[in-house]
């Protein structure tokens, strides 16, 4: 089994006939997922998402892939192929077509409806698509693609088989094998085998629950549930799910309808998507069940449902301004339940529990995972995953879409099959499927990018780590004034700080040895002010450590007058 390499150098001229598969994400973490195969010259890609940002990534909107290595090769993509219309698999398309917007988008009808709101937003309407289903097959360059239906936490998910030269790859997207779906649509195992038979030389495999043994619920087995919760309910009812999470949003209108409630949406993209949804056939919505958001309220309690965004614990997001009692017309009361029927994503535990707290402080009832089976994963887990190799028996496995432990678990799986050649990646690494046998060749640059308001890209590793000093630590600033022809301080320093426990008065200590330093960088013939601004950082930052076990930011200004 192939490990992560560090030291790996840039990759070798690409082998006559072979075929090669670089992650730009989405190895390594749960989100931005992003894949680049290159045959015969031509590009192609494999979805384009976003990473959400976490607690020590203060101010940062989005995380998007790295697209340097593919920058000056723009022309040479032959299209984008979106598996599916979560954020972390089609977010950072808009992106991309900023670089270049006649890329051609490749998916299915419900991802492409979805990806064309978050189009219309960043202003790009001169876009290609091209709309496939299960069992289509297209051809771009040297790329035949087949899709192939799986079952996933959104309707409309493909997994995609890509032919060339070099062999078969066969790349699942996100999948799960419920074999009781809501909407009926199972993965198609047959079309698995099917492939298998005629040869996958390289598979790669959603890794996200390779850890959990045996097999992912059933999606009919919340149902029971939510109807426990509408049955026990005396007053509003709030919902909180992924505003993508069309067959949840199925399960409330039709409990909604058999207990007698009405239901609105509440949160921008809940209303877009689920319209997106409802005109396009993936959700049906029973006749008289939905009013608008503000009408509900002139309805008694006990016949109000909120299906609302925000079950990640999102600051700006509808629940999360219900718990706080800030939104503008949302206003939580005692005796209310609020439903979170969504997973927890790793990193979000402190928000989500923080939404919670607030919305028991005011005397709701909060039904969650911890105490309720109010959700099932999307993802396969370890019993499909094997299932899968068994079907598919590649010679080649590439896990995807997780964790480091995910990807690891995963190929442990595949090796416990039979699978002799297993290629643990992560993002960056450049994987060469040469002769019918995958390895790693090298490596790309492949950093964050971070979305931070109007900027993409300017934030920086430095940047986050001063912001992550001012939040915790506070800064201080100095400003002295030196006479430019005695080389004396002429004034000061006046220290002033924030965001933290110092006074003024806790600074008396430290101005002479100021002075001193200044007039010993002087006369040593350091006078230029960045010189003299870094030993001011230096002696009171010293000071500040020892006498305060404290680090904050120093911001020194030195004036020559």
């Amino acid at each position: 089994m192939s490990h992560s390499h560090p030291e790996l150098s840039a990759p070798p001229a690409l082998a006559k006939g072979g075929l090669r598969v670089t992650p730009l994400g989405g190895l390594g973490d749960v989100g931005r997922n992003m894949t680049v195969f290159e045959y015969d010259g031509r590009l192609l890609i494999v979805d384009c998402g976003v990473l959400f940002p976490e607690d020590h990534q203060p101010g940062v909107d989005l995380i998007l892939p790295d697209f340097s290595s593919i920058r000056d090769r723009l022309e040479d993509i032959e299209a984008l192929v979106l598996t599916h219309g979560h954020e972390d698999h089609i977010g950072a398309t808009p992106y991309l077509l900023r670089e270049r917007q006649d890329i051609p988008l490749v998916g299915s009808e419900l991802t492409l409806a979805l990806l064309d709101s978050k189009l219309r937003e960043h202003r790009l309407r001169q876009t290609v698509h091209h709309k496939v289903r299960e069992g289509d097959t297209m051809t771009f360059g040297p790329f035949e693609l087949e899709f192939v239906a799986v079952n996933h936490s959104i309707p409309d998910a493909l997994a995609v088989a890509i032919r060339t030269g070099a062999g078969v790859v066969l790349h699942t997207g996100d999948f799960k094998m419920d074999q009781l779906p809501l909407d009926g649509r199972i993965t198609d195992l047959r079309a698995f085998a099917r492939l298998g038979e005629a040869g996958v030389d390289l598979f790669l495999t959603d890794s996200t629950n390779a850890e959990t043994p045996g097999f992912t619920p059933a999606e009919k087995n919340i149902t029971p549930v939510i109807d426990q919760v509408f049955r026990e309910s005396s007053q509003r009812i709030i919902v909180a799910c992924f505003a993508s999470h069309v067959h949840r949003v199925q399960q409330v209108l039709d409990a909604a309808v058999a207990h007698n409630r009405k239901v609105a949406y509440v949160g921008r993209s809940m209303v877009r998507n689920m319209a997106i949804a409802r005109d396009l056939g993936y959700l049906t919505v029973p006749e008289g069940v939905m009013v608008e958001a503000k009408e509900l309220a002139h309805l008694a309690p006990e016949r109000q449902v909120l299906i609302s965004t925000g079950s990640q614990g999102e600051p700006m997001s509808a629940l999360s301004r219900i718990a706080q009692r800030n939104h503008n017309f949302v206003h939580i009361e005692e005796g209310d339940t609020v439903l979170l029927a969504s997973s927890l994503i790793p990193g979000n535990e402190n928000a989500v529990y923080r939404v919670i707290n607030g919305l028991a402080r005011w005397g709701a009832r909060v039904v969650h995972k911890g105490n309720a089976m109010v959700h099932v994963s999307g993802h396969a887990s370890a019993g499909e995953l094997l299932y899968c190799y068994n079907i598919v028996q590649p010679r080649n496995v590439m896990p995807v879409h997780g964790e480091i432990r995910h990807l690891l678990a995963n190929g442990e799986l595949a090796k416990a099959t039979g699978v002799e050649n297993v290629v643990i990646a992560e993002d960056g690494m450049v994987v060469d499927l040469v002769d019918g046998v995958a390895r790693v060749t090298g490596k790309v640059d492949c950093g964050y990018v971070f979305v931070d308001g109007s900027s993409v890209g300017d934030i920086t590793e430095s940047d986050l780590k001063d912001r992550r000093i001012l939040g915790e630590e506070g800064f201080v600033s100095v400003i002295v004034v030196v006479d430019s022809v005695s080389g004396k301080v002429a004034s000061g320093p006046e220290i002033h700080a924030r965001g933290n426990t110092f006074s003024d008065a806790d600074f008396e200590d430290i101005k002479q040895p100021i002075i001193d330093a200044i007039d010993r960088a002087i006369a040593d013939g350091n006078t230029d002010t960045y010189q003299l601004q870094q030993t001011v950082r230096r002696t009171i930052g010293r000071w500040v450590s020892n006498a305060h076990r404290r680090r904050p930011m120093i911001i020194p200004v030195v004036i020559e007058a």
